[in-house]
């Protein structure tokens, strides 16, 4: 079969020859129809993530889109979307032709949205269904703030805010563009990060953009941007921690945590169950469904992966999503 072959770490993965995996009995059998590049990837692929170095070569891609060709749980043709452990443990993932997937990281598709979109949503779709539901509880008529709204998880979290019937929702992005995809999504107002800006002057424009304290942040980011928007949570306010692009720690004011009772949540995919994750990916494609949220994304064949992987590590919060079937 044809698949995107990881021979160094660092690199590119390049089209190769490889051998075609076979179902077993923990395993299903798919035939991939797309497959997007995450963060994740590109860490594995480094052989500097905490998950240490996978043997190599591998065939990257933490999550596809495709049908069943052979499993023990769904018959031959159901569409499905699907999980791997490619780069954080031996064997390969999802930039190939067939794919080996476990019988639980199999979740059904029943939702009409074009396989291309259901790549890009994702896990980043899981995650933010599930830090505002599972880890913040969102209450219908809260505030809440969402940064690096322009991003894949920001996008979707701005989108399911609304949906939720969050009374306001303030998107934060680093950039006009992002803040253009953050609007898109359904943000009443948006907030660009200005140059050089301190924690003081973000924490007021916020707090003037959700027209007071903020119930709930989702952070994919942390980092200075984290520690700004804490400042704006009013008592019993929650921040849900996902990621660390903006930098892995971030300052809290011990008077602000205690005075209005703030909780700083940490989320995982990690943490959730397969029945948790089918659901939330289930919902989230339901409200794509019925276009109420996307993810923008740019789409590749598999014969141009090197290409793919090249745009995928610019970070522009597009997703890029390569078609194999």
């Amino acid at each position: 079969m044809r698949a995107a072959l990881l021979r160094a770490y660092g690199s590119a993965p390049e089209i190769a020859e490889h051998p075609e995996p076979a179902a077993d009995a923990e395993h299903a059998l798919v035939e991939v129809r797309t497959a997007p590049i995450v963060p994740l990837d590109l860490l594995c692929s480094s052989g500097t993530s905490y998950f240490g170095e996978p043997p190599l070569p591998y065939v990257p891609g933490v999550q596809g889109v495709g049908v069943v060709r052979e499993s023990a749980d769904h018959p031959p043709g159901t569409r499905v979307w699907f999980a791997t452990s490619a780069g954080m443990a031996s064997g390969d993932g999802s930039l190939a032709e067939l794919c080996r997937v476990r019988r639980q990281d199999l979740v059904p598709i029943t939702a009409d949205v074009p396989d291309a979109a259901v790549a890009a949503v994702g896990t980043s779709g899981i995650a933010a269904w599930m830090a505002l539901t599972w880890r913040a509880g969102l209450r219908p008529g809260e505030r809440v703030v969402v940064l690096g709204a322009g991003g894949a998880v920001g996008q979707v979290a701005t989108a399911v805010a609304v949906e939720l019937g969050a009374a306001r929702v303030v998107a934060v992005a680093r950039s006009e563009s992002a803040g253009q995809r953050a609007a898109a999504a359904g943000a009443d107002a948006v907030v660009v990060l200005g140059a050089g800006e301190d924690r003081a002057a973000l924490s007021v424009r916020l707090v003037e953009a959700t027209g007071g304290p903020a119930d709930v942040v989702i952070d994919p980011v942390f980092g200075e941007p984290a520690a700004a928007a804490a400042l704006t949570l009013g008592h019993g306010g929650r921040l849900v921690n996902i990621g660390g692009l903006a930098g892995d720690a971030a300052e809290f004011s011990s008077a602000v945590l205690r005075g209005r009772s703030v909780s700083i949540l940490g989320y995982t995919n990690n943490a959730i169950t397969p029945e948790q994750r089918a659901d939330a990916l289930t919902q989230v494609l339901a409200l794509a469904a019925r276009n109420r949220l996307s993810v923008e994304h740019r789409v590749l064949p598999l014969a141009d992966c090197v290409e793919a992987w090249r745009l995928a590590c610019q970070a522009t919060g597009i997703r890029v999503v390569v078609t194999v079937g």
